[in-house]
């Protein structure tokens, strides 16, 4: 990298950073704006946030590592996303909707009582601090690999600017910050893939010189079993995952969360088959990589294809992608602490000010433990290693059981406790000890299943046991209807959404006029060039949108 990149970055990161700050007079408001952006947001900001969430740095690093060394495995695993989204539009997210609930954690604390509340919020902080430091790593990774500094200060830097701007604008900085960021990284993978194509020498040169199975869907340690697992995994995930759930909530009506959650499908089934392909050419460009060196695959393309500038570029667009997956998090864990903590167990008399204040705070001490954490993730065997095990150990355990309640009025805090337990316990126990225990390792295939299957056993025993009692949950009808907004707050929701909407327009067309500009006066920037004028000329029907 020269100094046109570090400028490149800098000014993307003041662009983000700026963005986020313009809400910080929006999120003081009241507490509805800082938590729940109003109550009715455009539900296609609500879905892109939440692909962008999903479709982080990590992805780059996580993904494009096993991309490099397996190929087409990488898409055959995001593939369970599409199939995960559908299950949850079709059956889920409408759910979440009727609830009439703010967040996961007041549907919870409500359906199930205020100890199982404190359980599972407990719970889901120690999950969020290590899904946000397994966002944090890749990117502090990438600047690392690109820039030379030392991946402490990479996560450092690319961390205070996330904290900022989330506790400055609480969910609608959240929101637009996200919707910018993944109009960048679109562009920054739009550029890269030709130029590495040509790299390469085409399209069939590409064909001929990859390792043989490049282009099957399964292999050895990511078997169809496997795939079958992360899709029962990714269903529960998408579906139960806290922050994501505030996304099927925060909308208007039942029709517009089935919405958010089909266009996230829609856009999981093309992007990896778009966003995959540079570590794989990268494989046959140079197939010595080893140990962990192809979690640095996809920033290595990077560098050897493209023109000062645009490596720039292409970085901040990965930054910004993480920047969405850690902000969707940290601000969900600072809505719960203020929402369903503080105001419910500590400050019940707390006035809205003082929520906005408390969320505020939680956000700034929940972020630098995860920057901790993530500094800590290459002792415990990488990336890979770190984000496959959370998910099978955790996911299911967490999200599964307050999934099946939406169904069922017969589950209880018990049922739901023992279930997420079980399967916390004994997937913890056979990761760390299989070997002492039954002579073997546990694969991914069974490591996945058992963590998804054994709260899901438990909750169905559960179920046959108080269907022949003829047991019903005394809390299963607390939620008669959902809440209704008043006049007012519809009111001051629209205005909102007309200033997030004109703000993304802004935001749009300063970041298509930037990459035109690059592009205009790169080597070989033709494709910057064309990308950049495409975006600018999109930033015009959503300005009229916001009129």
């Amino acid at each position: 990298m020269n100094q046109l990149d570090f400028i490149v970055m800098a000014v993307f990161a003041l662009l983000i950073l700026g963005i986020g700050m313009m809400f910080t007079k929006v999120g003081s408001k009241n507490s509805a704006a800082f938590f729940e952006a109003g109550g009715s947001t455009p539900w296609w900001i609500n879905s892109i946030s939440l692909f962008i969430s999903y479709f982080s740095a990590g992805t780059f690093v996580v993904w494009g590592s096993i991309a490099y060394k397996s190929g087409f495995v990488a898409n055959g695993i995001q593939l369970t996303m599409v199939f995960g989204g559908m299950l949850v539009a079709l059956f889920v997210a409408a759910k979440w909707k009727r609830t009439g609930a703010v967040t996961a954690a007041e549907y919870i604390g409500k359906r199930l009582g205020k100890k199982t509340l404190q359980f599972f919020t407990v719970l889901i902080m120690l999950h969020g601090l290590f899904t946000t430091a397994s966002v944090l790593y890749p990117v502090g990774k990438m600047v690392n690999v690109a820039t030379g500094l030392s991946l402490n200060a990479s996560i450092l830097i690319i961390s205070v600017i996330i904290i900022l701007y989330t506790s400055a604008g609480g969910l609608w900085a959240v929101l637009v910050t996200d919707v910018v960021q993944f109009v960048i990284l679109t562009a920054a993978v739009m550029i890269v893939i030709p130029m590495a194509f040509k790299e390469v020498g085409g399209a069939s040169t590409f064909v001929d010189k990859a390792p043989a199975d490049f282009f099957k869907f399964f292999n050895s340690e990511y078997s169809f079993g496997f795939f079958l697992a992360f899709l029962a995994y990714q269903t529960v995930y998408i579906g139960g995952n806290w922050a994501y759930v505030q996304r099927y909530t925060s909308v208007s009506n039942e029709r517009n969360s089935k919405k958010v959650a089909w266009l996230f499908t829609l856009l999981y089934f093309i992007s990896p088959f778009i966003w995959m392909l540079p570590p794989m050419l990268y494989r046959v460009i140079n197939p010595n990589l080893t140990g962990l060196q192809p979690e640095g695959a996809y920033m290595m393309i990077c560098q050897q294809v493209l023109p000062a500038g645009l490596i720039g570029l292409v970085l901040s667009g990965m930054i910004s992608a993480s920047a969405s997956k850690a902000n969707t998090t940290i601000n969900m864990m600072a809505i719960v602490f203020a929402h369903d903590v503080y105001k419910k167990m500590i400050r019940p008399a707390a006035t809205e000010k003082e929520l906005i204040f408390a969320a505020r705070a939680f956000t700034v001490a929940f972020g630098v433990i995860t920057v901790v954490i993530a500094m800590l993730v290459p002792l415990i065997g990488g990336i890979v290693e770190m984000v496959l095990s959370t998910a099978s150990i955790a996911g299911g355990a967490l999200f599964a059981p307050i999934i099946w309640t939406l169904y069922s009025k017969r589950q209880t805090a018990i049922s739901v406790v023992t279930a997420s337990l079980a399967g916390l316990i004994i997937s913890l126990v056979l990761k760390l000890f299989s070997v002492e225990l039954l002579g073997f390792k546990v694969d991914r295939f069974w490591e996945t299943t058992l963590g998804v299957g054994i709260p899901i056993l438990v909750l169905l025993l559960w179920e046959i046991y108080y269907a022949i009692t003829n047991k019903v949950s005394a809390l299963a009808n607390v939620f008669a209807q959902v809440q209704q907004h008043t006049a007012a707050q519809e009111t001051d929701a629209k205005a909102q959404n007309r200033f997030g909407i004109k703000v993304i327009a802004t935001a749009v067309a300063i970041v298509g006029s930037g990459i035109a500009v690059l592009g205009a006066f790169a080597e070989q920037g033709g494709t910057a060039l064309i990308v950049g004028i495409i975006i600018l000329v999109a930033a015009l029907p959503l300005w009229r949108l916001s009129n």
